[in-house]
């Protein structure tokens, strides 16, 4: 198992822990984490693009004219699609995105990234995440001497903590989760990995 420090808020070391070789220590499965990312990406997507099709367009119950003797094609609608103000074919029509993925992919591309974030050494440990002031200021400053300045941090938490969820609020370059709903999308777009040893029990026990 690979030793990482142990810090506390104002960056000192207080400690080494372990991390689990099942979670942070895979080889990386660089397709499957695509497949993941792509397949969230397209969850997000609304669906919602839609058109009026021939039986949705209001109208054209009459025949233009009678079917012979007129010397034009024939025409049973004027709400068919070659007319103005017809229906439309092949156009958007309301539908989810959604892609089927199990469970065990999901776990696996996790698995993949935190090991990514680990071997680059992107991942930083803290004792606990506990502010004696409430202050959006001095988070900030915790977390520049934790990951630094400019850094993009992913923080995640072992259990709800409204304190420090208000003051990590107004912070642009921090985002907060709960260690239950870690994803991809964010732990791939951030430079760094805040993580309190109450949510690093949580990851490796139902990644382990």
């Amino acid at each position: 198992m690979a030793k990482i420090e142990v810090k506390n808020l104002d960056g000192a070391k207080v400690g080494d822990i372990d991390l689990d070789d099942s979670v942070f220590g895979v080889e990386v499965n660089e397709h499957l984490l695509w497949e993941v990312v792509k397949a969230q990406r397209a969850k997000k997507r609304a669906g919602t693009a839609s058109t009026l099709r021939r039986p949705e367009v209001r109208g054209g119950g009459k025949k233009p004219w009678k079917q012979k003797g007129t010397g034009r094609a024939r025409q049973g609608s004027t709400r068919a699609p070659q007319w103005k103000g017809g229906g439309k074919v092949h156009t958007p029509h309301p539908h989810s995105y959604r892609q089927a993925m199990p469970r065990q992919m999901r776990r696996a591309a996790l698995r993949s990234a935190l090991s990514v974030k680990a071997a680059d050494s992107q991942i930083v440990v803290i004792d606990d995440l506990v502010m004696e002031s409430n202050k959006t200021k001095a988070m900030a400053l915790a977390l520049a001497g934790l990951v630094g300045e400019g850094q993009k941090a992913l923080i995640l938490l072992g259990a709800r903590n409204e304190p420090v969820e208000k003051t990590l609020r107004n912070l642009p370059q921090a985002k907060l989760l709960r260690a239950g709903y870690l994803n991809i999308r964010d732990l791939l777009s951030c430079d760094k990995v805040l993580l309190p040893l109450g949510a690093l029990k949580i990851i490796q026990g139902y990644l382990g």
